[in-house]
């Protein structure tokens, strides 16, 4: 939230995104979570959906709803030192090939 209000960025719900997503899992967490429920959970949480009731907006939504995104990349690999095991998440403009 902080990083897009610095920017000046605002999502509105016509507009068609992508995801590029990278985890960083160490072992034996690289071997044990799956890539298409960590996907869900980090769509969830993009429009609010984190936890608890689907009925109550309890978070701020990043973007009004995941319905949204039409493209995603999604890679786990072994976290660099650095990663403090966390990962990266990029949300761009869709752009139709």
């Amino acid at each position: 939230m902080t990083a897009l209000k610095d920017k000046g960025i605002e999502c509105d719900a016509d507009q068609k995104l992508e995801l590029r997503i990278t985890l960083y899992l160490a072992e034996p967490h690289i071997r044990f979570h799956d890539v298409d429920n960590r996907l869900k959970d980090i769509m969830d949480s993009l429009h609010g959906r984190m936890g608890g009731s689907k009925k109550e907006q309890l978070f701020k939504r990043l973007i009004p709803n995941d319905r949204q995104i039409y493209k995603v990349t999604i890679e786990k690999k072994q976290p660099p030192i650095q990663s403090h095991g966390l990962g990266h998440l990029e949300i761009k403009k869709y752009k139709e090939a």
